[in-house]
């Protein structure tokens, strides 16, 4: 018999395969878990609010909080609902938006290895804790409703020292752009965690803005300006009225929506859903600038990020001090009617990136970070026996969590999370009221799968109980 040789820089390439192939296979769903109660009761929050909203929903109404997500340590996450329950008609003047207190919730997870010998390998158990309010010791303005057929903006909750931020959108003084930060109007996107545990930092689109909050009291502590020319100068209660009237700054309801916080704690990295619009105008339709902010001095940086195939990014996630995973997506999918096509993860790298802050859109999109994919996360779903039709069209939170053990393999942990638009019943493909459940989808990864990225977890201090 003939003898095959091996030469050595072939047994390595056959390993280099047999690896590649192997830690690719190790992007795994582990469990998926919801949360529609409370103490409260079905669909309640722990606000404690009792009143109605202008459109006759309560103002504890738990929904939305796939928004952002944040890791909290332990097994602790922030989940952050976005401007309020405005899916349903109820004014157009002011874009069906309510006066709808914005907050963020803490929610115990709990993850254990499913024993049943059916189904995925871990059951999760999500657990509301608490609910905290956002606002402001200093005034904010409100709108009077005036011409507009509805009362003032302003939360019944309010007092002399409390000012509470809503998502209505009149919530704005017209004679300022829309970077205004006594401007109640807030329509809440990203939320990531100090280090410290004692602040929250969370981003908006009316702005757009960057907020840093008390964990604590809900009292805004601190405001990040951004970049002049992501602010636009003319504001409408109507979106669609305030993109037309303006050449310059964010789309609207398309601004900052979503945050990373470096694991050293340092650095806040927001991205823009979509392009601005001079930036548009000029024909970098696809550009969404991502802006690097320094926790401590205010400074800011700006890099190019292209779409590929999604109509705009949800969310952007530290892998370490500089790669990152953004949620790239379309509208499609459970809550649309329709059936969910394009949910991707990619990875870039901002290391040795160009700071495009001086450019425009067309020679800013020359300088564009690299991306490769990570999780395709409707095959993910598809292969483990979801429906495209149950697939949620807003998936918008990520976030890291704890390690855990499959088998002899330590698996991370990437935890995603659905906006459910405070609905919960929707219409199928085929005009059929199904569950619209706030979810919680938990996939396990190894090092492999990061195609020689290092993952480092945010170094959380002992400062704060989790």
């Amino acid at each position: 018999m003939k003898k095959i040789g091996w030469s050595i820089p072939l047994i390595a390439f056959a390993v280099g395969l047999l690896t590649a192939a192997h830690s690719q296979a190790q992007i795994t769903l582990l469990a998926v878990g919801n949360l529609d109660q409370s103490r409260a009761g079905s669909f309640a929050d722990l606000s404690g609010l009792t009143y109605k909203l202008e459109n006759g929903a309560p103002a504890n109404l738990l929904g939305g909080l796939g928004s952002g997500i944040a890791y909290a340590s332990g097994n602790t996450f922030l989940a952050l609902p976005d401007r309020g329950p405005n899916a349903l008609p109820y004014d157009a003047a002011i874009d069906e938006t309510t006066s709808y207190i914005n907050r963020f919730h803490t929610i115990t997870m709990d993850l254990d290895k499913n024993t049943s010998g059916a189904g995925l390998p871990f059951t999760l158990t999500p657990r509301l804790r608490a609910t905290t309010l956002l606002w402001s010791f200093a005034p904010l303005v409100y709108g009077t409703g005036n011409g507009l057929g509805v009362g003032s903006g302003a939360p019944p909750l309010n007092h002399f020292f409390l000012h509470f931020f809503t998502g209505r959108s009149d919530n704005f003084d017209p004679n300022q752009n829309s970077g205004n930060p006594h401007d109640a109007r807030f329509d809440t996107e990203g939320i990531r965690v100090s280090n410290d545990g004692l602040s929250v930092f969370i981003t908006d689109e009316y702005g757009p803005y960057i907020y840093q909050f008390s964990r604590i009291t809900g009292m805004r502590v601190r405001t990040y300006p951004l970049p002049a020319d992501f602010y636009v100068p003319n504001l409408k209660p109507v979106g669609n009225d305030e993109i037309s009237g303006n050449t310059t700054g964010r789309t609207a309801n398309k601004g900052m929506e979503g945050l990373a916080i470096t694991p050293d704690g340092r650095t806040l990295v927001g991205i823009m859903q979509n392009a601005l619009i001079q930036d548009a105008s000029a024909g970098a339709s696809k550009l969404l600038r991502i802006v690097a902010i320094d926790i401590v001095s205010g400074h800011t940086r700006q890099y190019a990020y292209l779409l590929t195939t999604g109509t705009g990014v949800s969310e952007i996630l530290a892998i370490n001090g500089h790669e990152f995973l953004v949620d790239e997506r379309d509208g499609k999918g459970r809550g649309d009617g329709s059936n969910a096509k394009i949910k991707q993860l990619f990875k870039i790298d901002l290391a040795g990136a160009v700071d495009i802050a001086s450019m425009d859109g067309p020679t800013a999109a020359t300088h564009a970070v690299s991306k490769t994919a990570f999780l395709d996360i409707v095959k993910l779903l598809t292969d483990n026996g979801f429906a495209t039709s149950e697939i949620p069209a807003k998936i918008e939170g990520i976030a890291f969590g704890p390690d855990v053990k499959e088998g002899n393999t330590t698996m991370h942990t990437l935890w995603i999370a659905n906006d459910n638009d405070f609905l919960s019943t929707v219409a199928d493909t085929n005009g059929v009221q199904i569950q619209n459940s706030n979810q919680f989808y938990v996939v396990g990864f190894t090092d492999g799968d990061l195609a020689g990225s290092k993952f480092v977890p945010q170094q959380f201090h002992r400062f704060f109980d989790k």
